[in-house]
C-alpha cells in the first residue's frame, strides 16, 4: 500500500489533516483555559455579592460559597482600595500570578501549554476585571488541579474530534483523488502496456478522455507520439519489405546484365562509326549497373559500402554524367558546366557519378514539371579546406512538403510519382565521404544544391 500512489496519498492527508488539527489545538485549549478562569472570576465575584447582600454570614456559608466558586479567596479592588471578600485557608504557597485583563495571544499559549503539561499540584492567582464594571479588579487564589483536569478533558475531547475529522476527511479525498486523478492515471499506463505489446496496431492507439486539463494534454501528447511511432513502424516494415523485393530484383537484373555484357565484345568489333563511338560509354554504363546491383545486394545486407578514394577528374566525370542526360531530354535542357581544367577530387567515381546524376535528373524533372526548357548549371571549385561542386537550376523550386522532408526516403519526392530516393541515397553518399550536400537556395526563381567534400578527411 505505502508503494502506491493512491496509499501514500492517503497517509499523507491524515498526516497533514492532523498537522492541521495541531494547530488548532493549541490555540483551542488555551481559550478553554481562558475562558475557564474567566467563569471561576465571574464565580467569585457572584459569591462576594451574597457577603455585601449580607454583612455578617456564617463560616460554613463562607466555606459553601468558596466551594462553589471553586477558589480559596476573593479580593475586589474598588477606588483603588483593595477589600478581602471572601477568604479561607491555603494549603500551598501561591507559585503563580495571571493577569487576564489584557493577555497577549501568545502568552495565553504559553500559559495554557504550561498548565497542561505540568502536573504538579500548585495555587495560583488570577487577576481580572469583575463583570458589569462592578469595581476595578477581581482577585483569586485556586487549586491548579481542577484547570488541570478540565483541559485534559477538553482536550482528549478535541484530540478524537480532530482524528475523526481527519479519517474522514482523509478518506473522502482518498475516493476524490482516486477517481479524478490515480483511475485515469492507470488507464494511462494500462493503454501504454496494450500499445506496447502491439505497437503497429492502430486501433491500441489511446483516445484522449480524462476530463482533468493537464490529463488530456498528456493523453493527446501520448496519441500524437503513439500515431507518430505507428506509422514509422509501418514505414519501416514497408522498407524492410522493399529492401527485400529491391534485392532479389538487384539479383537477377545482375545476372541480366552480367548476360549483355558478353555481346558488347561483338558491338565494339563494329565498323560503324556511330556505333564505334557509343560502344566504349554502353560498355561503362552496363558495367556501372551491374556494379549498382552488387552494392544493392550489398546494402541489403549491411549498409552503403565505404567509398573507393581515387583522384577524379570532375570535367571527364559531369560531361559523362551529361551525356547521358541530354540523349534522354533531347535537347530540351541546355546544360552549362564552369569547371576549372584540371580541377580535380579525391572521391569515389562512381558514388560521385551516381549523386551528381541524381542531382541533374531532378532538375530535369522539375523544370520538365513547367513543360517548359531550361539551364542547368554545374560549377566547381575549391578553397583551402573543402570542394564544392554546385548545381543549379532555373526551376520552379521545391515545394514545401519536399523541403520539410527533404534527404528522407518516400517522403522528400519533388514531382508525382517521384518516390524520394535520389536526394536520400545522394545525401547518405556524400556523408560517405565525410562531405555534407546543402541546399542553398530554392523559390520561383530557382534551386541550387551543393556538394562539399572536406580535403582534410580524404
Amino acid at each position: 500500500m505505502f508503494n502506491t500512489l493512491s496509499g501514500r496519498f492517503l497517509i499523507l492527508t491524515i498526516a497533514f489533516v492532523m498537522l492541521a488539527e495541531v494547530l488548532i489545538f493549541v490555540p483551542s485549549v488555551a481559550r478553554f483555559r481562558q475562558d475557564y478562569l474567566n467563569a471561576r472570576l465571574e464565580r467569585a465575584q457572584i459569591a462576594s455579592l451574597a457577603l455585601e447582600a449580607e454583612d455578617m454570614i456564617s463560616l460554613e456559608l463562607q466555606a459553601e460559597l468558596l466551594a462553589t466558586a471553586e477558589v480559596y479567596n476573593v479580593v475586589l479592588r474598588r477606588n483603588k482600595v483593595r477589600q478581602l471578600m471572601l477568604s479561607s485557608p491555603i494549603p500551598l504557597p501561591v507559585s503563580a500570578s495571571y493577569d487576564l485583563r489584557s493577555p497577549s495571544a501568545f502568552r495565553l499559549i504559553c500559559d495554557g501549554m504550561v498548565a497542561l503539561l505540568d502536573p504538579r499540584e500548585k495555587v495560583i492567582r488570577v487577576l481580572g476585571y469583575p463583570v458589569r464594571g462592578a469595581g476595578l479588579m477581581i482577585e483569586i487564589t485556586m487549586s491548579s488541579n481542577g484547570l488541570r483536569m478540565a483541559m485534559l478533558d477538553y482536550g482528549l475531547r478535541v484530540l478524537w474530534l480532530s482524528a475523526a475529522i481527519s479519517v474522514f476527511t482523509a478518506v473522502l479525498l482518498f475516493w476524490a483523488i482516486r477517481r479524478a486523478l490515480v483511475l485515469p492515471i492507470r488507464s494511462v499506463v494500462d493503454h501504454m502496456k496494450a500499445y506496447a505489446s502491439a505497437p503497429e496496431d492502430a486501433r491500441r492507439i489511446i483516445s484522449p478522455t480524462a476530463r482533468l486539463r493537464e490529463l488530456r494534454e498528456a493523453q493527446e501528447a501520448m496519441q500524437s507520439m503513439q500515431i507518430e511511432l505507428t506509422g514509422a513502424l509501418k514505414q519501416k516494415e514497408r522498407l524492410a519489405q522493399l529492401g527485400g523485393a529491391v534485392a532479389k530484383i538487384s539479383h537477377d537484373l545482375r545476372n541480366i546484365l552480367t548476360s549483355a555484357q558478353l555481346f558488347t565484345g561483338l558491338i565494339e568489333a563494329s565498323k560503324d562509326p556511330t556505333v564505334a563511338r557509343l560502344a566504349p560509354k554502353l560498355v561503362r554504363s552496363i558495367s556501372r549497373a551491374v556494379n549498382l546491383c552488387e552494392s544493392t545486394l550489398v546494402y541489403g545486407r549491411a549498409e552503403e559500402p565505404a567509398p573507393h578514394l581515387e583522384v577524379v577528374n570532375m570535367l571527364y566525370l559531369i560531361d559523362e554524367v551529361l551525356e547521358g542526360e541530354k540523349l534522354a531530354n533531347e535537347g530540351e535542357i541546355t546544360y552549362r558546366t564552369v569547371v576549372p581544367i584540371g580541377f580535380e577530387v579525391q572521391a569515389d567515381r562512381e558514388q560521385m557519378y551516381r549523386v551528381i546524376s541524381n542531382l541533374c535528373r531532378n532538375a530535369c524533372q522539375a523544370l520538365q514539371s513547367e513543360h517548359r526548357s531550361g539551364v542547368i548549371t554545374l560549377t566547381c571549385r575549391e578553397d583551402f579546406s573543402s570542394w564544392w561542386i554546385k548545381i543549379e537550376d532555373d526551376g520552379p523550386g521545391l515545394p514545401k512538403r519536399a523541403q520539410e522532408n527533404l534527404f528522407m526516403a518516400f517522403q522528400g519526392g519533388t514531382t508525382k510519382g517521384g518516390f524520394g530516393l535520389g536526394l536520400a541515397i545522394s545525401a547518405g553518399l556524400v556523408r560517405g565521404h565525410g562531405g555534407s550536400l546543402i541546399l542553398e537556395k530554392t523559390d520561383a526563381q530557382g534551386t541550387i544544391f551543393t556538394i562539399c567534400l572536406p580535403k582534410e578527411n580524404n
